[in-house]
């Protein structure tokens, strides 16, 4: 349980967390090629989607200045290219408007996520300092912008921008430094347990694991070491108790 008097700051992850509601990533996008009746399998799709996420981390592919709708273009222009290349799909420009009806589903989808979500964060934040610590690629401001979501945090530490990465602890150490805070007296919000919760509780922080479609499948025999676990973002309300 979160030992609520002790709280005094608020870290939240953002990509998995805050905007898809606790879905990864890859699962979010899977659902749109099947929406969009791309002629895939999910493990073609899965190849594709590691090879863009690996290529991202290797070159300068998204801007300072790309907000979300940008990014997923180039990520699922990646995708596509890889696709077409191993002969999952024919070369020819369907594959073009695959990607760009894929892009707006998906952006759509977070419109429609962030109507829930951004509520509960306004209302936090006027309880809490809050924290946004993101793996991403150094754009995360301009997407926060984009979402109108930037007023509600005092820093953001992104891990493109500072050099360390999800799951060293490191990462997180720099957010509780930044709000100022003994790590017992901060909690931490994510979805992802090896990412986000291991090494927040490695440093001392309470946790909060929104566990939600994940990645791997092997999380769902996990004794978890979170305080609370939640099936959805909105339970925030209960546990702050917060009045919306």
């Amino acid at each position: 349980m979160i030992d609520l008097a002790k709280i005094k700051g608020v870290i939240f992850d953002y990509g998995g967390t805050i905007d898809s509601n606790g879905k990864h990533w890859a699962e979010v996008l899977w659902e749109a090629y099947v929406d969009q009746k791309v002629p895939l399998n999910k493990n073609q799709f899965r190849e594709a989607y590691v090879y863009a996420e690996r290529y991202l981390a290797l070159h300068p592919v998204i801007l300072a200045d790309d907000n979300f709708l940008d990014l997923l273009k180039k990520k699922t222009e990646i995708q596509f290219k890889y696709i077409v290349e191993k002969g999952f799909l024919p070369n020819n420009d369907k594959s073009y408007r695959y990607s760009i009806d894929i892009s707006n589903q998906c952006y759509n989808f977070v419109r429609s996520i962030l109507k829930k979500a951004k509520p509960v964060i306004d209302a936090l934040s006027q309880c809490y300092p809050l924290v946004l610590v993101s793996n991403f690629y150094g754009n995360i401001q301009e997407i926060l912008c984009d979402f109108d979501l930037a007023v509600y945090f005092d820093d953001v530490i992104e891990s493109a921008v500072v050099g360390v990465r999800k799951p060293d602890p490191a990462i997180f150490s720099m957010g509780v430094d930044s709000l100022g805070f003994r790590p017992e007296e901060v909690v931490v919000i994510g979805d992802a347990y090896t990412k986000d919760i291991v090494p927040a509780n490695t440093i001392g922080c309470q946790t909060i694991w929104l566990k939600g479609i994940g990645w791997d499948s092997t999380e769902e025999q996990i004794v978890p070491v979170a305080n609370e676990v939640i099936g959805n973002f909105t339970d925030l309300k209960n546990i702050f108790g917060l009045r919306i």
